[in-house]
């Protein structure tokens, strides 16, 4: 296996393990999220610690991602792929300030059981959720559409994965813009149908990216090979 393939093998399981640890982490985090009176509540926090540790894992993983796919992407738009290199950062250092938000929330539950007055941490836990809230919304829910941008285009235009590929992203990437714009302005909410709608072609271009670059890696790149050079990457 050559080294464009073990790149493109290595990005693909990434993006896979994005999905494999955000998707159960939404369902982990909902004690703390939907309870507003969750530091005062009695019981483990085992739920809430572990969906903290799968949106670390995700953090991880986004910035997994762009490592992987820069070497490979750099020599058809070196700017444009540092570019997707920052906003992957930029994500995963946003997921990791929700992170920390709701561990504190954690402790200040712990506090509460240790017999601190609860009515004033109270407060203090529902600000961090709102924190972590928004996090989520400047992070998973709008630069993806950056990246999609970023990193469709230059898919789009090198051809290492099918077109079909970044087109998914390239048409995701204003909906999901357009709908965190929305919800910023308070016109519309992070769970809603427009919402539900504006992040389904972005969750599908990534998937499919993850899934080909996993099974197949990249195409051989016609614009190098038609001028006499080996492709750049192998589809292996």
């Amino acid at each position: 296996m050559d080294s464009a393939r073990k790149a493109a093998l290595a990005a693909g399981v990434f993006y896979l393990v994005t999905f494999a640890s955000s998707i159960p982490a939404v369902f982990l985090l909902g004690p703390v999220l939907d309870n507003p009176d969750y530091v005062a509540g009695t019981g483990s926090d085992a739920s809430v610690i572990w969906g903290c540790v799968l949106d670390l894992v995700n953090a991880f993983a986004c910035v997994g991602t762009a490592v992987a796919l820069f070497p490979g992407i750099r020599r058809h738009g070196e700017s444009l792929a540092l570019g997707f290199v920052t906003s992957r950062l930029f994500e995963a250092a946003v997921i990791a300030i929700g992170v920390v938000s709701l561990l504190a929330v954690v402790t200040l539950r712990q506090s509460v059981a240790a017999g601190a007055n609860a009515e004033p941490l109270i407060g203090a836990g529902q600000a961090l959720v709102a924190v972590r809230d928004w996090t989520f919304l400047l992070g998973p829910g709008t630069i993806p559409a950056i990246n999609a941008l970023l990193l469709g285009y230059l898919l789009f235009r090198s051809r290492l994965v099918p077109r079909a590929i970044p087109i998914l992203g390239l048409i995701g990437a204003p909906l999901l813009l357009l709908s965190a714009a929305m919800t910023m302005f308070g016109l519309n909410t992070q769970v809603s149908t427009l919402s539900a709608v504006a992040t389904l072609p972005i969750f599908l271009w990534e998937l499919s990216l993850g899934l080909y670059l996993t099974f197949k890696g990249f195409m051989p790149t016609p614009a190098l090979v038609g001028q006499g050079s080996r492709p750049v990457v192998s589809g292996g």
